[in-house]
């Protein structure tokens, strides 16, 4: 996989050399090429943003230096044989970012990201675009950033965990939160190592039985408890179909009980753990 990265603090980007981004490019698996868009200004001030038509807070970044900065990009990527650019655009205004979106990217052979910094890009600079390839504008979460920069170290890392070879088990991601498979759309319960006892605390015996089953009952048990006190949203948009036997007796010991459409939502009379 291509990343090309269009930035006004290219040094932002500096975590991408460490961790499993930096060990996925050092093996080859992802290549990430940050440019500093100060080099398309066309003044000596190296000015990328000015005041706003119709007035308002703020500053909005121009379409001159972004054009000549992603015309370039382009062809320097198609020069290098990358094929099937996506350019994502990250603003509080666009789609939820999700583990689903990230496995759809992570298909994906060459992204562009576009943070931006200010009051945002200039709009005609993404019309144009989607013009001549597909575009996507996501958000990582309901909140405003200084700039968009954040937002492509949190895609890229959920993204390149997700290819081939840059988790030493390939299984790692198949349990995670949000994964698709019978996890789906339930958060990760908590996890335990060595040393059996710390500071007076054990870990649960069953995760030392040996047990599979039984241990593998227990990890969707507490999924399940946990989802409901922390993303209770999740249990009540969930397909009722997602839930087995026991998954039921579950919820319903955690207070929850299925309603007229099948769903599951918090029972007033329970009084829940």
């Amino acid at each position: 996989m291509r990343i090309d990265v269009v930035t006004i603090f290219p040094e932002y980007l500096e975590p991408l050399n460490v961790s499993l981004v930096g060990k996925a490019r050092a093996a080859g698996r992802l290549g990430v090429h940050v440019h500093d868009l100060r080099r398309w200004a066309y003044d000596r001030h190296n000015t990328v943003d000015d005041t706003p038509y119709g007035g308002g807070p703020g500053m909005v970044m121009m379409t001159g230096p972004w054009g000549a900065a992603l015309d370039e990009t382009l062809a320097d990527g198609y020069e290098a044989g990358a094929h099937e650019p996506l350019l994502v655009v990250p603003t509080p205004s666009g789609r939820p970012f999700t583990q689903a979106m990230a496995v759809e990217l992570s298909r994906r052979p060459w992204l562009v990201f576009t943070p931006a910094r200010y009051e945002g890009i200039d709009s005609r600079v993404t019309a144009e675009y989607a013009t001549r390839l597909p575009v996507l504008e996501v958000s990582i979460g309901d909140y405003v950033l200084a700039g968009g920069e954040a937002a492509v170290l949190v895609i890229t890392e959920a993204v390149a965990r997700l290819l081939p070879g840059v988790l030493g088990n390939a299984q790692s991601h198949a349990d995670d939160s949000f994964a698709p498979g019978p996890m789906a759309d339930l958060l990760e319960g908590p996890v335990y190592t060595k040393p059996p006892w710390w500071r007076g605390r054990g870990i649960p015996e069953v995760l030392l039985s040996g047990h599979h089953g039984r241990i593998a009952r227990w990890r969707r048990d507490e999924a399940l408890r946990r989802t409901v006190a922390n993303r209770p949203d999740l249990i009540r948009r969930a397909d009722p179909a997602a839930f087995d036997k026991k998954d039921r007796e579950m919820l319903s010991i955690l207070g929850w009980q299925p309603g007229p459409d099948g769903r599951f939502g918090p029972n007033p009379e329970a009084v829940t753990e």
